[in-house]
């Protein structure tokens, strides 16, 4: 059902300073970097590596556009840090079917278009031990599956 942890998400006020930092101190570097409406974020996803399924894990560093954001209310409350965990799957409908049988409420349902055109769901924080849980298949996977995520509403 999952075969990678896909990324953590990092929330900070300025990402240009977040890259810096990561890509100075830990030698990361940018591969992607986009706007995300939806959610209210700017957003850059550093590859950390690669993984046995093709895949790859990330940073995604999220910077909020707006105050009224999710990232923005959640800086506020806890500061800059650790926002989410996500985990890689090769169908996330699946994965979201045999998670909802578990108890985790499932927060966008169905399935989103999210970052790198994967599509993604999240699980509710109180389902999962104070943890925002993020589940993912890549665009890459989502090809392969027949599913588009460009035909998906945006988180």
């Amino acid at each position: 059902m999952f075969t990678r942890v896909d990324h953590i998400g990092i929330a900070c006020r300025d990402l240009d300073r977040t890259v810096e930092h990561y890509r100075s101190v830990f030698g990361f570097e940018v591969c992607h970097e986009e706007v995300n409406e939806g959610q209210g974020v700017r957003e850059a996803m550093l590859r950390v590596n690669g993984t046995d399924d093709g895949g790859a894990t990330y940073l995604q560093l999220l910077e909020p556009i707006s105050p009224d954001s999710t990232v923005a209310r959640w800086i506020e409350r806890h500061g800059e840090g650790v926002h989410h965990i996500a985990f890689g799957s090769p169908d996330v409908h699946a994965a979201v079917e045999r998670l909802r049988g578990h108890g985790p409420r499932v927060l966008f349902d169905p399935p989103q278009r999210a970052s790198m055109g994967s599509t993604a769901t999240f699980l509710h924080p109180k389902d999962c031990h104070g943890v925002l849980t993020e589940v993912v298949t890549s665009a890459d996977e989502d090809r392969s599956s027949g599913v588009r995520a460009d035909d998906l509403p945006t988180a």
